[in-house]
């Protein structure tokens, strides 16, 4: 299937690891121009070697920014504008809310949380879709999470706002549809990242045992018997984000491989 994504200009925020960079390689795949957003400029810069190993001809640049700000995140927006002439794709991918076992919960850890999740989409968003709406066309699709459907009792604010993300992105996509702007959102389960990899070295360290059988006992508790690869929840983002999908709006798609059996 032509997805038509070529010279598509895409603003992929954490697109430097994770999910985010399989999301970058994918539409560089598909012949798009890529402008990856993170906070790190170390990891950053890492990311545009990568990308320009596996894409030698690739049109991709970055930005750096702290997106819980909403003045630089911006800022990263006008700086990608100004390198790719405009924004025809929004993917949000960055901001993780900290886990905390509901007997340690603040205000403070609700407020942090929001901001770490919530906000950071949310300080991007905005600029973007108002530019996407006066252009009269845009996608958006924002990778959510599981959290915000199945509670967590040490992920509560976390899912919150992801919750609250799956909101807005509903209530946007039926407030700019006549803008022609489409806003779709992923909801991935635990996903073979660098970030799980982390919390599998101290799951092991913890229960004293390997890195191997943290990561089966991972795999057994889904569905299929195995993690997500970041290019699977990459293949569900272009797809949403293509003209292919041009009547889908305001859809929350699960990707966990049926682990949560849901009807919503």
């Amino acid at each position: 299937m032509d997805l038509d994504l070529g010279g598509k200009r895409v603003l992929i925020t954490g697109g430097s690891r994770g999910i985010g960079l399989a999301c970058a390689r994918a539409f560089l795949r598909e012949g798009a121009k890529v402008a990856i957003v993170g906070r790190s400029e170390t990891n950053l810069s890492a990311a545009l070697t990568t990308l320009a190993g596996d894409f030698p001809a690739a049109d991709v640049v970055s930005a750096s920014a702290d997106l819980i700000d909403a003045k630089s995140a911006e800022r990263a927006v006008d700086e990608v504008v100004a390198a790719l002439g405009g924004i025809d794709i929004l993917v949000t991918s960055a901001g993780g809310a900290r886990r905390t076992p509901f007997t340690d919960l603040t205000p403070q850890a609700w407020r942090d949380a929001m901001d770490a999740k919530y906000f950071s989409y949310i300080n991007v968003i905005d600029p973007v879709i108002k530019r996407m709406g006066q252009a009269g066309s845009g996608a958006i699709v924002n990778i959510v999470g599981m959290g915000g459907k199945v509670p967590s009792p040490t992920h509560l604010p976390g899912g919150a706002a992801n919750a609250a993300l799956m909101l807005a992105t509903a209530g946007l996509a039926n407030a700019y549809g006549r803008s022609g702007v489409r806003v779709n959102a992923v909801n991935p389960s635990v996903t073979r990242t660098e970030r799980l990899n982390q919390g599998l070295e101290a799951e092991a360290k913890l229960a004293g045992t390997t890195i191997e059988e943290a990561l089966r006992k991972a795999n057994d508790r889904t569905g299929p018997g195995r993690l997500a690869k970041p290019e699977e929840i990459a293949d569900a983002v272009l797809f949403l984000a293509s003209a292919r999908a041009s009547y889908i709006s305001g859809a929350i798609l699960s990707i966990d491989g049926a682990t949560t059996p849901l009807v919503v």
